[in-house]
């Protein structure tokens, strides 16, 4: 406790250990807050209580709760804060849970001898000063009564004898105190009676004068309801006027709004109606129109109440609103279309912005957007105030810009062939002379396919930016385009979805789309003659650069996916088509270039063109680069299956050299093409299937040399299979011509003079062949066919002729192989 004057304090302190173990404060209680203290009665026991402190009410905090070691404790610490907060503000805190009087019994039962220490100002260190068992005792005069006044009472109580305890007693005296009371008020009565008619006489004068004053009261009540119906006529009459004069009030507010909306300032009208568009002005201008746009919509049903939409003066001003309106957007439209044309006349005048002889220029047209970005703003009020007049606008500006593009994509072409200098290889690859393909073959021709790559690369970029400026420059509302073939949901689109741009619910969406395609188609209408042109003159110059042309627009295609131009997409699409039309028409003249020699029936040898296509497919592939394979592949399938049907044809015009001209012209076919089969798949199913007829020619012309020279060997030997059918192999030798005897004549007659045979059988070979380079390898075939057909032949004597000697298959081999 501290004491300031009359002024007294007092403060709870909560210490509490630290991580040392030395007592530190922890809280600072002000006792004067204390409202109330609670033992908690759930806990068993008795030994936890909360205080209370007003000045926390307010906040978000728990009461402060302790719990003492035990019930002494516990009061030994309430009873202190008790007496502490009496002594020094006069009164207790309030206090549950716990009985007052207990504490009062607990505190004379326990007298404590309460030691405090005070510091002396002198630095003597602690006094003990002893308090009195009086000095700490609470009083509770607010519970109970003193023991003076206890005692008063009871010995008030015992003084005076009721006889409650005798019934009959205390009901006699009852009735005789009853009887004195009655008596005493009769005698009262009687004493009373002149009293009592004079008070009877001023009753009577009273109650007339109450019936006068009744009957005035009446006439007064009369008149008082007339003047209170006066009153409330002049209530009624007033209130109607008050209700008159607050609508009036109101009525003259909303005509004020109405008449500020209908008034049109002056300045817009002047602006809108006669004013210029300059670049000055702009800023005026779009006030203007969004004053009107803002007018025009105030005047409409949900921003306006239905019942002011029929009144004449809105219908006036909503026409004149109207008119002005369509009087802007008609200057406003004229002067866009004047100066889109104008701009674009005014770049196409300078011969400087183009490409010019030798001399390349790139188009830019950074400042053609910058002017007319000028007008953007005023594009999308027109928009917003008629949406129709944007129709001939996008025409227009479409019309002026195609010309412009069409200008600089032909300089721009023109120059870019007449600056590449490059020799033309030869169309005819696959007839002519041999020294005329190798110069083909030598000619470099890449810079058809980098004039090609120059054009896309300026070209494609600005067509893109020109076609997504277009769509935000003329308002065109679209959403984000998604990938060609992909629509919003991930789903696949079909073909209405030209332009890569995803579909779109609304019907205004819709339209709006159609209308984007329309103006896009009008933007780049005619650009793509410029394109076919240079693939037309690359073309002309070496056809297999398709090739490379092709693979190089289907990476734009893949590279522009993402874009945001749709019909660029669709224009990289007809190049792709022009040059596999182009590559097409080449691949359809080599096959006709090999369909003509089915007209020359006297080919002997190697046809040209086999080695040619070899030539040929080398130059493909190279210029393919493992890519396009579908348009290699195609023309691959073309012009083999060509080449082989004419060499059918070819090799029918001579029976007897059918099969060494196919088997001649396979070789060529299978050495020539060797290497590039081993990398094209399409190639390698062409080698297997002229593998497998060169095989069979082969075999068809081996056979016939070698049953030409060993005739009877082999007639003789097919007399006994064809036999062995009906007859049994023990009765064959006792056939007429089976005989043992005429099967040592035939051995004898075949293999005398085996030697020679043979030589004449190589030889016969050799002069068939127009290609000597083959004569081993089938020099090597025809002995093996040969030693095949005799060891069928030794296989057959020993069933049917077990007794007869015949030259060993190892005799024959080694004969063979000495010659």
């Amino acid at each position: 406790m501290k004491s300031e004057g009359h002024k007294k304090q007092a403060f709870l302190r909560v210490l509490k250990y630290s991580s040392g173990g030395v007592i530190e404060p922890a809280k600072l209680y002000k006792l004067k807050h204390l409202s109330r203290v609670e033992v908690i009665t759930n806990e068993p026991s008795g030994c936890t209580f909360t205080m209370g402190f007003d000045n926390l009410s307010s906040q978000s905090v728990a009461p402060p709760q302790w719990t003492m070691r035990n019930i002494d404790d516990r009061n030994r610490i309430l009873f202190c804060i008790l007496n502490v907060c009496k002594e020094a503000f006069g009164r207790l805190p309030e206090v549950v849970g716990i009985d007052v009087v207990e504490m009062a019994l607990w505190a004379k039962e326990n007298k404590p001898s309460v030691i405090t220490q005070k510091n002396q100002q002198a630095g003597h260190g602690p006094v003990s000063t002893r308090v009195a068992e009086s000095d700490l005792k609470v009083t509770v005069e607010k519970y109970l009564i003193s023991t003076a006044e206890e005692d008063d009472m009871e010995a008030l109580l015992g003084s005076y004898v009721m006889g409650i305890g005798e019934a009959e007693a205390f009901s006699a005296r009852l009735k005789r105190e009853l009887l004195a009371l009655e008596a005493a008020n009769v005698h009262a009565m009687l004493e009373s009676e002149p009293l009592v008619e004079e008070v009877l006489q001023g009753l009577e004068a009273a109650t007339h004068c109450v019936d006068d004053m009744d009957e005035w009261l009446g006439t007064f009540n009369v008149k008082l309801r007339h003047i209170r119906e006066d009153i409330e006529s002049i209530e009624t009459r007033n209130n109607k006027l008050e209700m008159h004069s607050v609508n009036n009030k109101a009525l003259i507010q909303e005509l004020d709004k109405l008449l500020e909306r209908l008034c049109v300032p002056s300045e817009y009208a002047t602006c809108m109606s006669r004013g210029k568009f300059d670049e000055a002005r702009m800023t005026q201008n779009i006030e203007a129109c969004e004053w009107l746009t803002g007018a025009l919509r105030g005047l409409e049903v949900p921003n306006l109440d239905s019942t002011y939409g029929n009144m004449r003066a809105v219908k006036e001003k909503r026409a004149e609103l109207k008119k002005l309106k369509a009087t802007f957007v008609r200057r406003a439209s004229g002067f866009l279309i004047k100066y889109f044309a104008n701009l674009v006349d005014s770049v196409m005048s300078d011969k400087n912005y183009f490409s010019q002889r030798g001399q390349l220029k790139q188009p830019d047209h950074a400042d053609l957007r910058y002017k007319c970005r000028i007008y953007a703003h005023l594009l999308q009020h027109l928009k917003s105030l008629d949406k129709n007049c944007l129709l001939p606008l996008r025409k227009a500006y479409c019309s002026s810009l195609n010309l412009l593009l069409r200008r600089e994509a032909r300089e721009f072409a023109n120059e870019l062939r007449a600056s590449t200098k490059v020799s033309i290889s030869p169309t005819t690859w696959l007839e002519g002379s041999p020294r005329g393909n190798q110069i083909g073959n030598s000619t470099d021709t890449s810079g058809l396919s980098d004039a090609y790559i120059k054009m896309l690369t300026i070209f494609i970029p600005l067509l893109v930016d020109e076609s997504s400026f277009l769509a935000h420059f003329m308002c065109f509302e679209v959403p984000a385009l998604v990938p060609p073939g992909v629509g919003a949901n991930g789903n696949k689109r079909g073909s209405n979805d030209d332009l890569g741009i995803m579909n779109m619910d609304s019907n205004d969406s819709k339209a709006d789309l159609q209308s984007l395609n329309e103006s896009l188609q009008d933007l780049l209408d005619g650009i793509h003659e410029d394109f076919y042109a240079v693939v037309d003159w690359a073309y002309k110059i070496d056809p297999l650069r398709c090739i490379s042309m092709h693979l190089i627009t289907e990476r734009y295609l893949s590279g522009q996916q993402a874009d945001a131009a749709g019909f660029v997409r669709v224009l990289l699409g007809y190049l792709a088509s022009k040059i596999s039309l182009q590559f097409n028409r080449f691949v359809d003249e080599a096959c006709h270039q090999i369909e003509r020699n089915e007209h020359n029936v006297r080919q002997m040898g190697i046809l040209p063109y086999i080695p040619r296509f070899a030539t040929l497919a080398i130059r493909m592939e190279q210029y393919a680069q493992g890519q396009s394979r579908d348009l290699v592949d195609q023309a691959y399938t073309k012009l083999v299956s060509i080449i082989f049907v004419t060499l059918e044809k070819v090799a029918q015009t001579d029976p007897k050299t059918y099969d060494i001209f196919l088997l001649e012209n396979y070789a060529a076919f299978l050495n020539s093409l060797y290497d590039v089969a081993n990398f094209v798949p399409t190639l390698a199913k062409f080698y297997q299937q002229a593998s497998g007829a060169y095989e069979e020619a082969c075999m068809r012309h081996i056979n016939m040399l070698i049953h030409s020279q060993f005739e009877r060997l082999f007639q003789f030997a097919r007399k006994i299979k064809d036999l062995m059918f009906t007859v049994s192999p023990e009765e064959i030798q006792f056939q007429l011509g089976l005989s043992k005897m005429e099967f040592r004549k035939m051995l004898k007659s075949s293999l005398s003079g085996f030697d020679k045979s043979i030589a004449a059988m190589h030889k016969k070979l050799q002069k068939s062949l127009t290609s000597q380079e083959l004569l081993p390898s089938l020099w090597e075939m025809c002995k093996k066919a040969f030693m095949d057909k005799y060891v069928g032949i030794t296989q057959l004597a020993a069933r049917i002729y077990p007794t007869e000697s015949i030259p060993s298959v190892s005799e024959i081999r080694n004969l063979l192989a000495s010659l």
